[in-house]
């Protein structure tokens, strides 16, 4: 039993400690997988089970003022994470074609990781996006590509925190920090009233914007297969298929809600869930 204990201890330490970047690996949920793991297994069974039986005899929540402020910080955050990677990164230094990971204690190098690990911290923080739908009893909203998509990407982006915080990766961060401001601000608009919701009749073309990222962050990350700069070539195996994955869900999503003829039904169902 010592020898087996020793030898997780090993590779735990292996995956966990030695492989891990040493500038970011102390930093607040990164250096453990369990917190965060339990972060979204609470997030699942709240969705699934706890969240539906809680609400089963109660009425939707009004939370108003709260969607205001949370949409608001989220447009923030997303400017600021946008920002940040254009000045810091893509349009300052980085190589369009190829850019390996500074693990330099430089301070362009530091910001970038910076930006990477605030990146991951938002993506737990759009957990609530969730909540709030069951809360709302918004369950329609609730599919698999919303809860698909809320859990991958905190470990994603979690992963690139604690390994390759920087380089040729961040492009899909920054791509999706500009498609979220948009998407956000339309959440706030939608939050502040059915007095601006006749400004907001352009919903559809946001999963059109969702997924152009896709395309665009296939074809950037494809360019790994050709150029060599000593970002790992092995994450075209998770990125691309993924790329694929999330365009195909969106697509799905678009064609099922904007293209499909629409009822009476329809129609009612999608203004009560704007």
């Amino acid at each position: 039993m010592a020898v087996y204990n020793k030898t997780t201890s090993s590779y735990w330490d292996y995956l966990f400690v030695d492989l891990a970047d040493p500038r970011t690996n102390d930093w607040f949920l990164i250096r453990s997988p369990l917190p965060g793991l339990a972060i979204i297994a609470s997030y699942i069974y709240f969705v699934v089970s706890l969240g539906p039986r809680f609400m089963k005899d109660r009425k939707p929540f009004k939370i108003t003022k709260i969607l205001i402020v949370y949409n608001f910080l989220q447009v923030v955050v997303s400017i600021y994470l946008f920002c940040e990677g254009l000045d810091g990164a893509w349009l300052t230094k980085y190589n369009w074609k190829c850019e390996p990971v500074d693990f330099s204690t430089s301070p362009e190098a530091i910001r970038v990781a910076q930006g990477v690990y605030v990146y991951f911290i938002a993506k737990l923080t759009e957990l609530l996006d969730t909540v709030f739908f069951v809360l709302r009893k918004k369950d329609s909203q609730i599919t698999f590509l919303h809860m698909y998509h809320h859990t991958v990407m905190p470990l994603i982006s979690w992963g690139a925190t604690k390994y390759y915080p920087g380089g040729h990766g961040t492009f899909i961060g920054v791509i999706n920090s500009f498609v979220h401001i948009i998407m956000y601000f339309y959440y706030l608009m939608a939050a502040m009233g059915p007095q601006y919701h006749k400004y907001l009749w352009w919903k559809k073309y946001i999963t059109t914007l969702q997924m152009t990222q896709f395309c665009i962050a296939f074809l950037h990350s494809s360019q790994l297969v050709l150029y060599d700069c000593g970002f790992p070539r092995w994450s075209v195996f998770f990125t691309l298929p993924n790329a694929i994955f999330f365009y195909y869900l969106f697509s799905d999503f678009y064609c099922r809600e904007y293209e499909k003829p629409r009822t009476k039904k329809d129609i009612a169902l999608s203004r009560r869930s704007s």
